[in-house]
């Protein structure tokens, strides 16, 4: 039986110095470097999905950085900030594809306030039709079992304000008023629930047995091995994370799961159980997180995968690994987090067995 280690995470804004920056930023910057890299060397994965990566070679600096090499790599479609997802690998890709505009059945929605939209364009500046930051899709093969990997990185919850000079002032991540303040949070979830929609159309292409078939039954999950992963910013609950994982009333741990139905074949399994479990499958002592903001443990980051990898005969083996001895809590305030040289974000990693 062939095996792989996937590893998911978000390194937190790995931006290369500025040009002219002081000694003491390219400093930070090596010492978060070697933090991440001796992270991820110890885990040892076959596929390495990433987020938060920044431009100009900022993920060729981490690949070079290591010491067990992934000399395989690819980067999704930036959002304004540059910040995008990646994909390292200890394979060459067999195939890959950028994942960007929303499906065909789903309408642009409002992502800002109407005062954005430019009059004098055909198009319509407060609504978006795509992903902030694309998702990315890579097929490795692994001793011959393809494995097709999705990555992204969902709209932050964090509230972020539209800013214009001389059309709305103010600072980005601070509300005018609290009419603002709910209207930007609805456009955030708008979002993050298109965001999820997109990931699970393809899904769903990619999981049906027939062209046009709605029959759960012709799903090709059980076939397919197919993982989904990434910074999804919502709980395990939240309905944007059970949009991704496909019909209801299978999942783990559930008497559901071990006995199987007809939605198997489209389904993808949360591995949020499987996290930090015993030897013999007992829970851990503390449930996980992958996040702690403003003190509060928050597991918002995700490993979801097909039948093929996860069902009654084959459990993953699932685990967070931070970056230091705690994971650090963070505010609304991204700029408080400047010199620290590991991430905000647990790293998720999972074994399985195809």
């Amino acid at each position: 039986m062939a095996s792989f280690t996937l590893m998911c995470w978000n390194v937190e804004n790995l931006f290369l110095p500025e040009a002219g920056a002081s000694e003491q930023v390219h400093a930070r910057f090596q010492a978060k470097l070697a933090t991440l890299a001796a992270v991820i060397d110890s885990q040892r994965p076959d596929v390495l999905a990433l987020q938060e990566i920044g431009p100009d070679g900022a993920l060729q600096a981490l690949q070079g950085a290591l010491t067990n090499p992934l000399p395989h790599a690819i980067e999704g479609k930036p959002d304004g900030r540059g910040i995008r997802v990646a994909v390292l690998s200890r394979h060459p890709f067999s195939t890959s594809r950028s994942i960007v505009a929303f499906p065909e059945m789903i309408f642009p929605v409002q992502a800002r306030d109407p005062v954005f939209d430019d009059p004098a364009t055909p198009a319509d500046e407060s609504l978006t039709a795509s992903l902030g930051r694309g998702a990315l899709e890579v097929v490795v093969e692994i001793e011959g079992h393809p494995v097709r990997i999705i990555t992204a990185h969902f709209k932050s919850k964090l509230i972020s304000y539209a800013r214009q000079k001389g059309l709305v002032e103010g600072s980005q991540f601070a509300p005018n008023d609290e009419n603002e303040r709910y209207r930007y949070a609805a456009y955030g979830l708008y979002r993050r629930t298109t965001e999820a929609l997109t990931l699970r159309d393809r899904v769903n292409q990619i999981l049906s047995g027939c062209a046009g078939s709605s029959d759960p039954e012709e799903g090709l999950g059980r076939q397919k091995a197919v993982v989904v992963c990434g910074d999804l910013n919502d709980a395990t609950d939240a309905a944007t994370t059970q949009i991704l994982q496909g019909p209801s009333g299978s999942e783990l741990g559930t008497e559901g799961f071990r006995r199987g139905d007809r939605g198997d074949g489209y389904r993808l399994w949360n591995l949020a159980p499987l996290l930090n479990a015993g030897p013999n499958g007992e829970p851990p002592s503390e449930a996980p997180f992958s996040r702690r903001f403003q003190g509060r443990g928050e597991l918002i980051d995700h490993i979801l995968a097909s039948h093929r990898l996860v069902n009654p005969g084959n459990i993953p083996v699932a685990r967070t690994v931070l970056a230091g001895d705690h994971l650090p809590s963070v505010s609304e305030s991204p700029s408080d987090r400047v010199v620290d040289p590991g991430s905000d974000h647990a790293a998720l990693v999972a074994e399985f067995e195809i």
